[in-house]
């Protein structure tokens, strides 16, 4: 493929990665098997194109720009991959949670589970919702692995990028172990950052730039500083996920503000909230968290204390120390000041954002 020219902010990036990813998922169209209900196809290409920030793509991108990486097709491609093993893992992660809502709409599992209800057919229709989204997360996640090889970058390119990208794969899957384990475990704040560390934080920004850096053939040295930048940077996203998730607005964010808080999520942000409660509060949490038919008025309360032990204003300051901490890595990383300055932009949009 010939190298193009074409914007590199962050909204031209995203239009190339939504342009490529709509590309590939046309020309599995006709690879439909035949007989088979094009349902769970025309469900995917609607879930993976219908938002979403693509900050893995943007990260991978800039990390291929920062080992010297020229602008070109290939790399877009390769970077808009991780996009579909995005969609695997938000498709099992809320089945996982119990998630109904997904970018203000029905999550893969409840639509599927809405329709075998309107169809009357016969079982379970929350069975059946989870196992056709069950499926739906596999193949997004081979989608995701064919969009990687066949980018048009060299074999020698893809394998280098490719040891990284599986890498990350274990580390997601592993951390969605964890967070499975911290929900019956001690909920302690150590144990709530590894959770983040493995299922989020690497996933969403160390290892998009390291696989980018990788695929340009970056140093190891800048393997190295982009993972001091990356995880600080992963861990505030994370935190501030947590935060949207119990005081953000359903109409910004798409989910509910009650999905965390039914499930008993293992939150950091409620580690603190424990360890800082009084006797009354400590009986409210019991109480409340993890309460599968929480209302409106006990999701008020919960919040409430958590305000009111300082949990929340502990987590804002967590989340400032760990960005102040990756800009200052960055300012020693080994890239040029293009790429230092869009990194620096794409922290400010993954700490600041209200979705």
């Amino acid at each position: 493929m010939t190298v193009t020219v074409a914007p590199t902010d962050a909204s031209g990036l995203r239009a190339r990665f939504d342009a490529e990813l709509a590309a590939f998922l046309d020309r599995q169209g006709p690879d439909w098997p035949d007989g088979a209900p094009r349902g769970v196809f025309t469900a995917l290409q609607r879930f993976v194109l219908a938002g979403g920030k693509r900050l893995r793509p943007l990260f991978c991108y800039w990390g291929w720009r920062g080992a010297g990486g020229a602008d070109g097709t290939p790399i877009v491609v390769a970077a808009a991959a991780l996009e579909l093993f995005h969609a695997f893992a938000l498709i099992h992660d809320d089945i996982l949670d119990g998630s109904d809502r997904r970018r203000g709409e029905p999550s893969v599992h409840r639509l599927f589970a809405d329709l075998h209800a309107r169809s009357s057919w016969r079982g379970d229709p929350e069975a059946y919702g989870r196992n056709t989204a069950l499926l739906c997360g596999d193949l997004c996640a081979a989608w995701s692995d064919q969009m990687f090889h066949e980018c048009g970058l060299a074999t020698e390119q893809v394998h280098r990028g490719y040891a990284m990208f599986a890498l990350m794969r274990t580390e997601v899957i592993a951390g969605e172990y964890l967070d499975l384990v911290s929900g019956v475990g001690d909920g302690s704040v150590a144990s709530a950052l590894t959770v983040i560390r493995m299922k989020a934080a690497r996933y969403t920004v160390t290892r998009p730039l390291q696989i980018g850096a990788a695929l340009a053939g970056g140093s190891s040295e800048l393997i190295e500083g982009l993972a001091e930048f990356g995880d600080p940077l992963g861990d505030a996203f994370q935190l501030r996920d947590d935060v949207l998730g119990v005081f953000g607005d359903p109409a910004v964010t798409g989910k509910s503000v009650l999905d965390d808080l039914r499930e008993g999520k293992p939150t950091v942000m409620m580690a603190l909230a424990r360890s800082a409660a009084d006797r009354s509060q400590t009986a409210r949490l019991r109480e409340l968290f993890g309460n599968p038919d929480l209302d409106a008025d006990g999701a008020a309360e919960l919040r409430a204390i958590i305000e009111s032990t300082g949990a929340r204003d502990r987590i804002e300051q967590m989340i400032r120390v760990r960005t102040e901490g990756a800009l200052a890595a960055l300012e020693s990383a080994p890239v040029d000041d293009a790429t230092r300055a869009a990194l620096v932009g794409l922290a400010e949009q993954a700490i600041e954002r209200r979705s």
